[in-house]
Parts: structure tokens; C-alpha cells; sequence
């Protein structure tokens, strides 16, 4: 199991416990579909919605584990519409649409299961009426809205080759009289700069970045193996290519992953870093990756710019020299409806290439 999937699964495994039985049941259930970090969503929304029901009174439950079936079954629309309500509009970290959205289809997800499929010993569903199917999610995350908000905030043509130099070259200039942030990045510019462009030239996520061991590593056939999200066969990684421009970086770095960092040889993380305090390289974090993106782009000239968006920033300039297909493939995207996104933000590009014309 990859690292961030031990430590949701852990998660996952201290909340569940004080849940009803029911969730206990559900979460069971979907485990060998889902992945942890999914399920540890599920949970959080559950705990959200139980100590709603308490909080309004209709629970008399004085802890979630003790909200009861019927409690869910007595549940009328106007209590539906009153959390969607308090999801929206509530003073301290209001949700966006997306995220409401997706927390409704949590407890959809699970009043289905406790409706349709589980059952009490005489063979009966556990909910005799399930107040969520009467409940319509539109769906949010349209990917035409979706490319609508990432134009202007990834890198574009030449800009990607661009950003690896200023990490690699161009920030250490901009910092020169910053003493401590022109040693850090005298110590870690090539790292950096490796893990932005193995990003850029084949579009990892950064949970697949930070979980990547130098065994993965196939520079001969630029190849990188990676465990795909969604993927729950704990057996399997996928293998992903990388472009030549990544292996010359990936070269660079691997020559001083272990001097710089003192890597001890049990480490098996490909990218690592000394915290402060200690003496040995380990393992980045998921922070410390999104965090060294974002100081980056802020003095390149693009604050917008997160580790995410390096990633579509590939995908786009990728697009446009394969199809949809391929793109899906090269991205581990589970549908071609998710990579349905670089299609409209090519859009511009493909308006300029049916202007041109051929001479002669």
C-alpha cells in the first residue's frame, strides 16, 4: 500500500469506531472498491451530518455512534433542504458548489446501500425508506466550467521549459541577497527543479510523485512506475513515460540524492529532504511539494500556479499533439469525460489552426 493510502487507512480506521454500526457496515462494504482517502471523505462527511442531526434535534443520539436507524428513516425533505441550507451558508468555511455537491452524494451513497442492498436478518432492508433518493445532484464539475477557470493560470508553450529554468537557475538571481532562501535553494534547486519538470513532462499527480521509490525508476526506457489513483490492486503499478527533458533532470538529482541529503540506503523515496532537526534525508511530503511550487511561481510571475496545475499545464501541451485516448491514458483518468477539460482549453489553439493556410 502506498504511503498516503497507509495513512488514510489508519485514519479511516481510528474514525469509523465512532460511527453507528451502520457506517461500520458501509465502509466494510465498499472497502475493496474505494479507496481509503475516499472512504476517509465519507466518514467526515458523515460525522458532519450526524452532529447536525443532534445539534437540530432530530437525533436524541448524545454521540454520533449512537444516531439509529430510524432516525435516518424519519428524516423529512425540509430536513434535506435545511442542511443543504447550513452546508451553504453557514459563517465559518462556507462550501463551494463542488463540495456540497459531493458531501450530498455521500450520504446518497449511503442511504442506497442501507435501502437497496444491506439487509436485517429476516432478510429486509435495513432503511424501509430512504429520504436521499428523492434528493437530484447536479452534476457540478462540467469540464467545459472547469477549463473556463484554468485558462490564464497554467504555463502555456515555451513557458513550461521556462519554469524548470527559473527553479533550476532564475530564482537563485531573484533571491541573492536573501542569505537564507539562496541557501536553500542553492541546496535544493536541482531536486526542485527535477520534481517540477518530471510533473510537466508526464503529468503525475503529486500523490504519485511523493510516493515514488528510486526502484521506480526506469531511466534506459523513461519509464516511471507509479500506483495510479483508483487503482486498488496494491500489487500492480503503472507504468508511465516521461520525457527526455525529465531523464536529463532525473540524471542531475540521482547523482546527489544521497551526498547532499545523507540518505541513509534503507530509504527508499526517490525525492527526499532533511527536516529540520534531523540529520538524514526521508521522505517529502505532499505540503512540502505544493509548498515549494507555489513560492516558485509567485516570483516567476505566476501566482496562480499550484502543483496541480503543472499537471494540466502538461496535459494541455500534450493534448495537442495526441487525441483524447492517449491523453486519458498518459493521465490515469478513469473516463475520457474527465479529460474532456484540455479539449476546451485547446479550444483557442484549434480556432488558429483551421485559419492557416498553406502557401504555394
Amino acid at each position: 500500500m502506498n504511503i498516503q493510502k497507509t495513512i488514510d487507512r489508519r485514519k479511516l480506521d481510528e474514525k469509523v469506531i465512532h460511527m453507528p454500526w451502520f457506517v461500520q457496515q458501509f465502509i466494510d462494504y465498499k472497502l475493496p472498491d474505494l479507496s481509503p482517502s475516499t472512504l476517509l471523505e465519507y466518514v467526515r462527511d458523515y460525522e458532519q451530518f450526524f452532529c447536525w442531526l443532534r445539534t437540530e434535534g432530530l437525533s436524541t443520539a448524545t454521540a454520533n455512534d449512537q444516531v439509529t436507524l430510524l432516525d435516518l428513516e424519519t428524516l423529512h425533505m425540509e430536513s434535506i433542504v435545511g442542511y443543504r441550507l447550513h452546508l451553504t451558508t453557514r459563517t465559518e468555511s462556507t462550501n463551494s458548489k463542488i463540495t456540497v455537491s459531493r458531501k450530498m452524494s455521500s450520504l446518497r451513497s449511503l442511504f442506497h446501500y442501507l435501502s437497496q442492498i444491506a439487509e436485517d436478518e429476516n432478510y429486509y432492508p435495513l432503511l424501509k425508506r430512504n429520504i436521499m433518493a428523492k434528493v437530484e445532484i447536479k452534476r457540478i464539475h462540467k469540464p467545459k466550467d472547469t477549463a473556463a477557470k484554468l485558462k490564464g493560470k497554467i504555463l502555456e508553450e515555451d513557458e513550461l521549459t521556462d519554469f524548470i529554468a527559473y527553479i533550476a537557475d532564475g530564482y537563485g538571481h531573484d533571491v541573492v541577497d536573501n542569505k537564507q532562501a539562496l541557501y536553500a535553494h542553492e541546496l535544493n534547486k536541482e531536486r526542485d527543479a527535477c520534481i517540477a519538470s518530471l510533473i510537466l513532462n508526464s503529468g503525475l499527480r503529486v500523490s504519485e510523485v511523493i510516493n515514488l521509490n528510486v526502484d521506480d525508476l526506469d531511466l534506459t526506457n523513461k519509464l516511471i512506475y507509479v500506483y495510479r489513483k483508483g487503482n486498488n490492486d496494491e500489487s500492480f503499478k503503472t507504468p508511465v513515460y516521461f520525457r527526455e527533458q525529465s531523464k536529463d533532470d532525473l540524471v542531475a538529482y540521482m547523482t546527489l540524492r544521497q551526498t547532499r541529503y545523507q540518505t541513509p540506503k534503507r530509504e527508499k523515496a526517490l525525492f527526499v529532504t532533511v527536516p529540520n532537526g534531523h540529520k538524514e534525508g526521508k521522505r517529502m511530503s505532499k505540503r512540502a511539494i505544493q509548498a515549494m511550487i507555489i513560492k516558485y511561481a509567485k516570483r516567476f510571475g505566476k501566482p496562480y500556479l499550484t502543483v496541480h496545475k503543472l499537471r494540466h499545464s502538461f496535459a494541455t501541451d500534450y493534448y495537442l499533439q495526441n487525441d483524447i485516448y492517449k491523453t486519458k491514458e498518459q493521465l490515469g483518468h478513469a473516463s475520457t469525460e474527465t479529460t474532456e477539460v484540455y479539449a476546451h482549453l485547446t479550444d483557442k489553439t484549434m480556432s488558429e489552426a483551421i485559419e492557416r493556410r498553406v502557401s504555394g
